[in-house]
């Protein structure tokens, strides 16, 4: 289908505050008069062609309406809330630059912040809420009183094990204030289930979520919530998508209401969300959709894989392969999957034989 893009204007002057000032955002600069951009609004009504994936490419200026034909048919199935599109766009034109730059020298912190997160289950992506909260300064401090790269107050901070005190602050150590966030992200999760919702609490606190969930008439979308909650919360959460798409170039599931991650990932969507590998393992693994009576015994066995490492590269396998949906995306390292490819045949026979012997099943 052929591309329809309507041409709004050109981009004003203007300025966002400190990602550690009270606005929470990212440090813009002003935009040149003589640098004359043009600012794109997709129309909702135009379907839009997706565009293959390249990690290695940072999307340019040139290139921001790619993002969101990503946004509309991503290769990972991920589309852009249409509420969340013109504002994310403008958000990537004002700051895209500046991000951009950010990831020359914040690749080392992003190393050790991704490690933690998957040490605590949490999709890696959640690092990018620190980008919001204070540029990974260790030593941005707001007015309220938050300090270090996680924005941690002082009580929520010693609630998580971190010391605070005249002498010592750990809130403005990496690796202790991204173990403590990490604690307070899981917990919230936990909570709402929802990492839209999450983020919101983060910034504003469970009750003020809770309250804008109320005021709904008990909706638990945050796109129907938004207006509901603090100006400052509602712009925090979609920052952060902002910072998400500037990044990755498309979404992941923490820029989905649990809906929405119900709705664009179907049966895959619950593997997707719990699977947790490092760059290095998911640069070397493999994909495969299987269906059928495939049973993680059998494949197990005959691949010669540990029974713990299967499951964190296929989390609820042989629950989904056993539902009514019956079909998954497997995911093996590279030589595994050749295994797999080799003995596929006997593996599915295997597979019938101990499921028809009464092998149980966790549901």
């Amino acid at each position: 289908m052929k591309r329809k893009l309507f041409i709004s204007g050109i981009l004003g002057l203007g300025w966002l505050c400190m990602a550690y000032s009270t606005d929470h955002g990212i440090a813009k600069k002003r935009v040149k008069s003589e640098k004359m951009l043009n600012r794109f609004v997709l129309s909702q009504q135009f379907e839009f062609p997706g565009k293959a994936v390249n990690d290695s490419a940072d999307p340019q200026e040139e290139d921001i309406t790619h993002a969101f034909e990503l946004g509309y048919n991503a290769s990972n199935g991920i589309r852009l809330n249409p509420r969340a599109i013109q504002f994310v766009q403008d958000y990537m034109e004002r700051n895209g630059e500046d991000l951009r730059k950010m990831k020359s020298w914040a690749t080392p912190y992003f190393k050790t912040i991704d490690n933690i997160l998957l040490k605590y289950g949490l999709p890696s992506e959640l690092k990018y809420l620190a980008v919001i909260e204070s540029e990974l300064k260790s030593t941005a401090t707001s007015w309220a009183g938050a300090v270090g790269p996680w924005q941690l107050m002082p009580q929520t901070a010693r609630d998580l094990g971190l010391k605070v005190n005249r002498s010592v602050d750990e809130r403005k150590s990496y690796t202790k204030s991204t173990h403590a966030a990490a604690k307070y992200l899981r917990d919230l999760y936990r909570e709402f289930g929802d990492w839209l919702l999450v983020i919101a609490a983060y910034n504003g606190g469970p009750v003020n979520v809770y309250n804008a969930i109320r005021r709904s008439q008990g909706s638990r979308n945050f796109w129907k919530i938004q207006n509901f909650l603090p100006a400052e919360t509602r712009m925090h959460v979609k920052k952060f998508i902002g910072t998400h798409y500037i990044f990755e170039g498309q979404g992941s599931v923490t820029t989905l209401t649990k809906a929405e991650v119900t709705e664009q990932l179907g049966v895959t969507a619950t593997h997707l969300i719990n699977r947790r590998l490092t760059s290095a393992e998911l640069a070397n693994a493999k994909s495969m959709e299987v269906s059928g009576k495939y049973y993680s015994a059998a494949i197990i066995k005959n691949i010669m894989m540990d029974a713990a490492e299967f499951n964190r590269y296929n989390p609820d396998f042989d629950a989904i392969m056993a539902s009514n949906d019956n079909a998954y995306e497997m995911k093996l390292p590279a030589d595994k999957m050749e295994l797999f490819i080799a003995n596929k045949y006997i593996i599915l026979n295997e597979s019938v034989q101990l499921l028809l012997s009464g092998a149980t099943v966790i549901k």
